[in-house]
């Protein structure tokens, strides 16, 4: 009779005893986790949880324990420093033409309008402008040692007069009244804007229409024109040379030091040393020639015959006389600084039946 199987569940001796093996690891590795967690919440202060929705409140406070101390190096300066060093600039460098208020330019030798307009950025108009009583609209008139308001911005620098409103101003040199209320330069109240008489208010963008100072044009032959009125130069005259319809350079060198073409100086000043020679730019017959009334100095002008006229000013010796024929590229004289200039240059106008035209147009 075979004797009975005392394994539990069929399991064969052999295979029970590995399962006691697995079990009893299972056991252990189960107790030394837990006293690895126990020493570790008592490590840190905290006190264990139990496993029934607790575990979160563990998490936050683990989050919130504050970290072990820990020592920080200390900052050691180093003297030695072999790189560029750079000192911080504490003063700050305004380039001319960016001032916020009306500023006043003294005149230098070799100025002009232009010249100092491109220097403040400004258009040349708004300068003339900003001294009407010392130029009146006339850039000939400017002079050394002349003191000249110059404007933040372009527009009309005016001296209040009494009776004056701003939207009568406004409207005279073609801007909105807020563009005058609203300038910062000016300083006025918005609500109660007063302005007291001959105060200088800034009128941005605003413009009028040049006065022309221009010397007129003189004509060959009998034409009603006073010529005397300009000065001693003037002379009748009958008939001479006639131009070729084309131009050359009158001067030596073909570009300009001072003014260039613009509604306030209808003329080019082209680059010139005292004493350089000055040649007729068209063959013609001059029909002024000598000192000018008008700013112009020593001056000669040619009528071409043709209907254009050129004039040269600021010459310092005339060589030709008025009633004489001149042929293209002659020598009329020399280039100077007379009149009003504040430099050697000469001072050149095309025309064409009365009315001045860029030379540019015209020049090679």
């Amino acid at each position: 009779m075979k004797s009975a199987n005392l394994q539990p569940f069929g399991l064969s001796k052999s295979k029970l005893q590995k399962l006691s093996f697995a079990i009893s690891w299972i056991i252990t590795t189960v107790v030394v986790s837990g006293l690895i967690r126990f020493a570790w919440l008592q490590l840190y202060g905290i006190q264990p949880v139990t496993e029934t929705g607790n575990r979160e409140t563990e998490r936050i406070m683990l989050a919130t324990q504050p970290p072990p101390d820990v020592a920080i190096p200390g900052f050691v300066v180093n003297t030695e420093f072999d790189g560029i060093q750079r000192m911080a600039i504490l003063q700050t460098v305004v380039q001319e033409g960016n001032h916020l208020n009306a500023i006043t330019y003294t005149v230098m030798k070799g100025d002009s309008i232009f010249k100092i307009s491109k220097q403040f950025n400004i258009k040349p108009e708004t300068i003339l402008w900003a001294n009407p009583e010392t130029f009146n609209d006339n850039p000939e008139l400017l002079t050394i040692g002349m003191v000249l308001n110059i404007p933040s911005s372009d527009g009309i620098y005016y001296k209040w007069k009494s009776g004056d409103t701003i939207p009568d101003i406004a409207a005279r040199f073609r801007v909105d009244p807020d563009a005058i209320l609203l300038w910062p330069e000016n300083g006025l109240d918005i609500i109660d804007p007063e302005v007291s008489p001959d105060t200088y208010v800034m009128i941005p963008g605003g413009t009028r229409e040049m006065v022309s100072w221009v010397m007129p044009t003189i004509p060959r032959g009998k034409a009603g024109v006073s010529k005397t009125l300009a000065g001693p130069g003037a002379c009748d005259t009958t008939d001479g040379a006639y131009g070729t319809g084309t131009f050359v350079w009158p001067a030596v060198n073909n570009y300009l030091s001072g003014n260039d073409y613009w509604s306030g100086h209808l003329a080019l000043d082209i680059a010139s040393n005292m004493g350089s020679p000055v040649f007729a730019s068209d063959s013609g017959l001059v029909v002024y020639a000598g000192w000018n009334n008008t700013g112009y100095g020593n001056m000669v002008m040619i009528d071409h015959g043709n209907g254009y006229q050129t004039l040269y000013a600021h010459m310092s010796q005339v060589s030709v006389s008025c009633g004489s024929s001149v042929y293209q590229g002659s020598a009329i004289g020399s280039s100077g600084s007379s009149g009003n200039s504040t430099g050697p240059h000469l001072h050149f106008e095309t025309r064409y039946l009365g009315g001045l035209v860029n030379p540019w147009s015209l020049m090679p």
